[in-house]
């Protein structure tokens, strides 16, 4: 049985992808319209397909990849109505995202030690909200979490990380703005050693300058983390706009290139017909998406499901 045939037996486990997918769901709704609409399969239909899919922002080495692999199963299966093609669809879109693993999209943290989890990312991404939001769920969940300002370039990045600690209910570490981060980072660390805290999260500055510097300063914050919690950290996160489109693909490139990431958290999918960026990113860049923003709201930073995912952008094809 294929992953279509599974997937719309079963009820999604997350309502908020219903709606924080509604406007990449008009990508697709408009799919299977066209699928619909046509008589026959041959070239226009593969060209109209991928015009739709690299509307969507799923990439056009992404796209290229899977009409590739569709006319194969046209051919091996006989397909010869348009229509029949849906189930297919769905199922080579989910394993371009799957690549034959188990894509583990957890974040990794070991109860009883200190966990630092270090977010990376471009100015305006929506990184300081993230981390605010995760803060509080940790907090909810009973954990000890501290939050680190080690953006200490931008103007009111270190104010505004200390509103979302307050907000989040959990404690703060910062040294004056202009301070090297690395210090920032290696002073936090000893205070969550001493004081036994469960959780570090540690803001990070957005500035791209060239990957030179760039790949130099992230390298600096891991050899300073490495040093003083020798497995940590635990996560590597680079926090994407989905709203910036391959302008996003292009910062998952350079940071994918400067530093060891662990995965994705992109924020703001509620927000853009381009939620194909999930798939271009794991295909391109074999990175999880770990957590997606589906809101304003602090509850609206949620694990990321694939399942939950596919099923939402593709419930007009049943």
């Amino acid at each position: 049985m294929g992953f279509f045939s599974r997937l719309f037996k079963k009820k999604p486990k997350n309502d908020k992808y219903q709606m924080g997918l509604h406007k990449s769901r008009s990508s697709f709704d408009n799919l299977k319209k066209l699928l619909d609409e046509s008589d026959t399969i041959n070239d226009d239909l593969f060209d109209a397909i991928e015009d739709l899919l690299i509307s969507a922002d799923i990439g056009v080495d992404t796209v290229l990849h899977f009409t590739n692999e569709l006319r194969n199963e046209v051919i091996n299966k006989q397909f010869e109505n348009p229509s029949d093609l849906s189930e297919t669809i769905v199922d080579k879109l989910f394993e371009i995202y799957l690549k034959d693993e188990f894509v583990d999209t957890t974040l990794s943290f070991t109860e009883g030690e200190v966990n630092v989890f270090l977010f990376v990312g471009v100015n305006g991404v929506g990184k300081t909200t993230t981390i605010g939001k995760l803060a509080k769920q940790y907090k909810d969940q009973g954990k000890k979490v501290l939050m680190v300002a080690g953006d200490t370039f931008r103007a009111g990045a270190i104010e505004q990380l200390y509103e979302w600690s307050k907000r989040a209910k959990v404690d703060f570490y910062q040294k004056d703005a202009g301070s090297d981060p690395s210090s920032v980072i290696f002073e936090a660390l000893e205070k969550a050693k001493k004081e036994t805290y469960d959780l570090v999260l540690v803001d990070t500055a957005g500035r791209l300058q060239n990957k030179v510097n760039l790949m130099n300063e992230l390298s600096k914050m891991k050899r300073v983390i490495e040093k003083a919690l020798p497995s940590q950290p635990a996560e590597t996160l680079l926090v994407i706009d989905a709203t910036t489109g391959q302008n996003g693909m292009n910062q998952a490139k350079v940071f994918n290139e400067a530093t060891d990431l662990t995965g994705i958290v992109l924020t703001k999918l509620d927000g853009t017909a381009k939620g194909g960026i999930v798939l271009a990113i794991r295909h391109l860049y074999n990175l999880p998406i770990k957590y997606v923003g589906l809101g304003e709201k602090i509850d609206d930073l949620v694990p990321f499901d694939i399942e939950d995912y596919i099923y939402n952008l593709f419930k007009g094809f049943f």
